[in-house]
């Protein structure tokens, strides 16, 4: 059948695709434009091979792949064809219409908050963050070890298929052994699930505790995941006062008394992000809140192993003798924020509730991880990597506040916390805050103003200045970098 024109298909030899896919996809983006059109005859294989100076059998491939996806129809003798299945280009897309707008905003309506967009970073940028551990300090070797027997184990076991969504029970196994040793709780196998991070925790403790106009409690200055993770599921976030002894549990009363609310969400070891302790007379009083007008507490416990004056408090889950607590806790801190591993604690009926929604979100987490990090608890590496580390946080802490009093003076005022990795610096008022956020910026220094943590974004002479993920010569620089960002304002 003779064609009056030829197709024309640029290959790349040197390139990482094979060359039948690379055919295969070129005919496929000129269908999607409009040039194909259904019924339009494409070169036999043997002229369209010697065009492109390859062998037929590699044309013959591509077509065989077009011709199995529905793209094109072979007719025998008479040749192949852009299948006629395929509708017009003008019934799918309005004339106007660019053919991949990909970078474009959709024409249907989204539902979900956008990304916030990335902001370019110097490559010297020292960035204090919210409080996040030194990736640096991981034993990589010992957890590399851990992935590879587990990953052996799980292959020759016939275990890399679907398994249950609340976690292997290994790692619940020995997350319930951790626990209930070393805080307190009295937790079995069926009161534990395993998550892809704490912020999982929470976003499936928001499914299950809000909906639409639901009242959902939380300190004025708190974690701000966690208050997006309420809204999404369609809750009214109200806010509660806080001081130097934790949650104002006064005004949670006030508030109990005037509407329903359904939870509430604390951090109450380590607040975040002031890093104060909550008392032991205002953890027993909101328990008793909580079941006296019948609402769930989150507890995100989301550095309990870093606490440098004194053993470190239980956790409110502890003392629950109602059921009261939904307890959120990671071993992001303790080994990396990227091996995702987190786990909620809570009665059997929550954790049945939390895999159900789990089954809709990822179906389960990832059985090698998993296998690898219930070994590394259940072996006491990670116990002892606490330690070590334990001490590198402590010295960063006494050094970060030693740095912070002689080259802030008097600009900021500040009490060193008992545990967690970040330092809460008041600033004085006679500083404009959003301003120091940008001069510090421009000296390569990131910095977390309190605003950020406030709802609804109101102004907070405040900032948390994570020290845990810079060593102490980086810690020396950032200071002195943010020390220059308060002389540009010189009040």
């Amino acid at each position: 059948m003779l064609r009056p024109w030829k197709l024309k298909v640029d290959i790349r030899r040197d390139a990482g695709t094979a060359i039948y896919l690379q055919i295969a996809q070129r005919v496929i983006e000129e269908i999607q434009r409009g040039r194909l059109v259904p019924g339009t005859a494409l070169p036999g294989t043997r002229e369209l091979a010697e065009d492109l100076g390859i062998n037929r059998k590699t044309v013959v491939l591509a077509y065989d792949e077009l011709v199995a996806q529905g793209w094109l129809s072979a007719e025998g003798k008479r040749g192949t064809f852009v299948s006629s299945a395929i509708p017009a280009l003008d019934e799918v897309f309005p004339v106007s219409a660019p053919p991949a707008a990909r970078s474009e905003a959709p024409r249907y309506t989204l539902y979900g908050a956008e990304m916030p967009a990335d902001v370019p970073q110097a490559r010297d940028m020292l960035d204090f963050g919210d409080g996040v551990p030194d990736t640096r300090l991981i034993p990589y070797e010992i957890i590399s070890r851990a992935f590879r027997h587990a990953l052996i184990v799980s292959a020759r076991a016939n275990r890399l298929g679907y398994g249950d969504p609340r976690g292997t029970p290994a790692l619940r196994e020995a997350i319930v052994s951790m626990v209930n040793m070393e805080r307190g709780l009295n937790a079995s196998l069926q009161n534990v699930c395993t998550v892809r991070g704490s912020q999982m925790g929470i976003f499936l403790a928001a499914r299950l505790l809000a909906r639409q106009g639901d009242a959902v409690v939380m300190e004025e200055l708190s974690y701000p995941p966690a208050r997006e993770a309420f809204r999404a599921c369609g809750a009214q976030v109200l806010s509660v006062g806080q001081d130097a002894q934790g949650l104002r549990v006064d005004e949670l009363e006030d508030i109990c008394r005037r509407q329903r609310i359904r939870a509430i969400y604390v951090t109450p070891h380590h607040q975040f992000p002031t890093t104060v302790m909550m008392s032991a007379d205002r953890r027993l009083k909101l328990l008793m809140l909580a079941e006296q007008y019948d609402f769930a507490i989150i507890e995100d416990d989301y550095d309990h192993e870093f606490h440098f004056s004194h053993h470190p408090v239980m956790p409110l889950a502890s003392l629950d003798r109602w059921g009261r607590v939904i307890y959120v806790g990671s071993l992001s801190k303790v080994l990396a924020p990227g091996l995702r591993v987190g786990y909620l604690i809570a009665p059997a009926r929550v954790i049945d509730c939390c895999a159900s929604e789990i089954m809709l979100i990822d179906r389960q987490g990832n059985a090698v991880t998993e296998l690898a990090a219930a070994e590394l608890l259940s072996s006491g590496e990670v116990r002892r990597h606490v330690r070590r580390t334990l001490k590198t946080y402590s010295e960063r802490r006494v050094v970060a506040g030693e740095l912070v009093a002689k080259e802030l003076g008097r600009a900021v005022t500040f009490d060193p916390p008992d545990g967690g990795l970040a330092l809460w610096l008041r600033l004085d008022e006679r500083y404009d805050i959003d301003r120091l956020v940008r001069d510090a910026a421009s000296l390569n220094v990131r910095i977390l103003s309190g605003a950020e943590f406030s709802d609804p974004g109101r102004s907070i002479p405040a900032i948390r200045l994570g020290y845990g993920s810079l060593d102490q010569g980086e810690l020396a620089t950032g200071i002195r970098r943010l020390s220059r960002a308060l002389q540009m304002q010189s009040p």
